[in-house]
C-alpha cells in the first residue's frame, strides 16, 4: 500500500477487534501507531507484542465519554509524533447496543449515553485532531459506522441515530476542509466473525448469517483493517467524504 511508512496514525478504540487488525496492518505497512483505549490492560498488551516485533507503536489509556481525556490523548499523538497523519475513530459503546429496544422501552438516559460516546465523542477526536492537521496542510480521518445509520430496523434506534450521525459527520468535514488537504470517510462494517464470536456462536448462527451475504466466507476484522489502511494511505488520497460499505454484499448503497 503506498504512503503509509513512517506515517503517524492515532487509532482510537484498538485493543481488541477492528481496532487491533487495524493496529497490526498499519504497523505491518510501516506505519508509526498510538493506539488509545478505555481497556488499557489490553492495549498495553497488544503494543508490547508488536514493539518486540519491531514496530513502532505505543498505547495509551483514554475515556471517549470524557473531552479532557480525548485531548489528553490526541495531545500525547502530536507530542510523541510530532505530527499527525492518520486518525481512526472506532470507539463504540457496546454495552449499551446490547440495551438498545426502541424509543418506548428506551429511557433518555441509554440515548445520552449512546450519543455522548458514539457521537459526540467522535466530534471531540476531530475538534481535537484538526487544528494539527490543518497547520500540516495534510490529514485524513476514518471513522465507524453501521448499516443501520441508513437502512431502519425495529430496535437499536440510539445506535442507529448515533451512525447515521457518524455518515454525517464525515460528510461535514470533508465539505468544510477537504480543500485544505483534510480527507475524512466512513467505514461501515457488516457482520465481522471475530475469534470471540467464533469461538462462541453456535455454527447454525453462522450459517444463517452467511445466506444475506453475497460473499463465500463471513468477514474477518482483518477486511476491515485493509478497508481503513487505504483510506488513511496515499493511495486513498481522492476518497472523501465516502461511505464505504465492507460487508461481503449485504447490502449496496443507496
Amino acid at each position: 500500500m503506498r504512503g503509509l511508512e513512517n506515517k503517524c496514525v492515532l487509532v482510537c478504540g484498538g485493543a481488541t477487534g477492528i481496532g487491533a487488525a487495524t493496529v497490526r496492518r498499519l504497523c505491518e505497512e510501516g506505519a508509526r501507531v498510538m493506539l488509545g483505549d478505555l481497556n488499557i490492560d489490553g492495549a498495553e498488551a497488544l503494543a508490547a507484542g508488536l514493539s518486540d516485533a519491531g514496530a513502532q507503536v505505543s498505547a495509551r489509556h483514554f475515556d471517549q465519554a470524557d473531552e479532557a481525556s480525548i485531548n489528553a490523548l490526541v495531545a500525547d499523538a502530536v507530542a510523541q509524533f510530532g505530527r499527525l497523519d492518520g486518525l481512526f475513530a472506532n470507539v463504540a459503546d457496546i454495552g449499551a447496543v446490547l440495551e438498545d429496544g426502541d424509543i418506548l422501552s428506551n429511557d433518555l438516559a441509554l440515548w445520552e449515553r449512546t450519543l455522548r460516546v458514539n457521537l459526540v465523542g467522535s466530534v471531540a477526536l476531530i475538534r481535537a485532531a484538526l487544528p494539527q492537521m490543518l497547520e500540516q496542510g495534510a490529514g485524513a480521518i476514518v471513522l465507524t459506522s453501521s448499516d443501520a445509520g441508513v437502512l431502519g430496523e425495529p430496535e437499536r434506534p440510539a445506535y442507529a441515530a448515533s451512525k447515521a450521525g457518524i455518515n454525517s459527520l464525515a460528510r461535514h468535514v470533508a465539505s468544510k476542509w477537504g480543500k485544505q488537504g483534510v480527507r475524512c470517510n466512513v467505514v461501515s462494517p457488516g457482520f465481522v466473525l471475530t475469534e470471540q464470536l467464533d469461538a462462541n456462536m453456535p455454527q447454525e448462527m453462522k450459517d444463517w448469517m452467511l445466506k444475506g451475504a453475497r460473499s463465500p466466507r463471513h468477514g474477518v476484522a482483518q477486511d476491515i483493517a485493509g478497508a481503513v489502511g487505504f483510506l488513511l494511505s496515499d493511495d486513498g488520497e481522492w476518497v472523501n467524504g465516502q461511505a464505504w460499505r465492507v460487508n461481503g454484499g449485504v447490502s449496496y448503497a443507496l
